[in-house]
């Protein structure tokens, strides 16, 4: 059945499209018409509010939650989607694991090009810090480019001096803006919905005239990742950004890092988003929220973590947890 399942999504997804650059209006309105038709399980409440300083979507278990957060970054190349275009994967994560997530709306290009969307994502980050909240019992999530921003989020915390979270998972993540993996032209043809000419197209609103050639752009090919957490990493044999996740997860496991590549053949790219039609969508999902409950939401804490330099580990004024810029706080 499985096989059948993947003939009719790649059928789908290879639907006729206009030739030549779209406009990111269409960009925009297609990918939304695209990600509406996803399934939403039942279970879950929703609720629109502010973190830092920009809009987020609150999704809940309906039943009592665990103790832990996913904080969800949403897909879309940096230039399209919304945490409504991914309600489908947060809601999953959610009923899968029992813990609440805070889908954060950042800024996308061309309008607000890098590094908007990671100021807004630390931001958001940094205010599940100031609320309270253990790191701890926080883990990253996100797919596509908020797969991408689940590492580079945790680049700008850490040189920020805030803990890291307990745990990333990404599904399919972007992760080089130099576009020097080989998969990208053996897998053109293979992957149904992305080209080269594609994701260069709305890469470039996004650089806007930055080098690519840094660490918060290509973190797969640049970026040191000592210290990070634990880390899991989900995509498809069918996709062009194959290679971003193989030597992210390369140069994860070199440093030390507890990394899990977790490669399925024959899907395209965030297929987790299939849920319900597709299998090995179903099954992904089930092992990414195994690998979230197995890491966050114990109230462990790592010494790393609590004796990394800018957080202090004791309440503050508000009680939440305070951290300086130049070191922890003295007693």
């Amino acid at each position: 059945m499985s096989k059948e399942q993947r003939a009719r999504i790649d059928a789908m997804m290879r639907q006729p499209q206009p030739d030549g650059p779209r406009s990111i209006e269409a960009l925009r309105t297609g990918f939304e018409a695209l990600m509406a038709g996803m399934a939403v399980p039942d279970g879950i409440r929703t609720t629109r509010t502010t973190l830092g300083d920009r809009p987020a979507l609150h999704v809940e278990p309906d039943s009592r939650p665990r103790a832990g957060t996913i904080l969800y970054f949403h897909g879309g190349g940096w230039v399209v989607g919304s945490p409504e275009t991914a309600l489908s994967l947060t809601a999953h994560l959610v009923t899968r694991t029992g813990f609440t997530a805070y889908s954060t709306d950042y800024r996308l290009a061309p309008e607000h090009p890098f590094p908007a969307a990671i100021d807004d994502t630390l931001s958001a980050y940094r205010a599940l810090l100031d609320s309270g909240e253990d790191p701890a019992a926080i883990a990253f999530a996100g797919d596509s480019a908020g797969g991408g921003l689940t590492v580079t989020t945790c680049l700008a915390a850490r040189d920020a001096g805030l803990p890291l979270p307990a745990a990333i998972v990404a599904f399919s993540p972007g992760l080089d803006a130099t576009r020097t993996g080989a998969s990208i032209d053996t897998k053109e043809g293979i992957d149904p919905i992305f080209t080269r000419a594609s994701v260069e197209h709305t890469g470039a609103m996004y650089l806007a005239g930055a080098d690519p050639n840094q660490p918060l752009l290509s973190p797969a090919v640049l970026a040191d990742l000592t210290g990070f957490p634990p880390t899991l990493i989900q995509v498809g044999t069918n996709e062009i950004l194959l290679d971003d996740s193989t030597r992210l997860a390369a140069r994860a496991r070199a440093v030390g890092v507890d990394v899990i590549l977790d490669v399925t053949a024959d899907v395209p790219h965030v297929f987790q988003s299939f849920a319900g039609l597709l299998d090995e969508a179903d099954e992904a999902l089930d092992r990414a929220a195994l690998f979230l409950t197995q890491r966050i939401g114990s109230g462990r804490r790592c010494a790393d973590q609590w004796g990394r330099p800018g957080w202090a580990g004791r309440p503050g004024p508000s009680g939440a947890a305070t951290w300086r810029s130049g070191g922890p706080t003295s007693a």
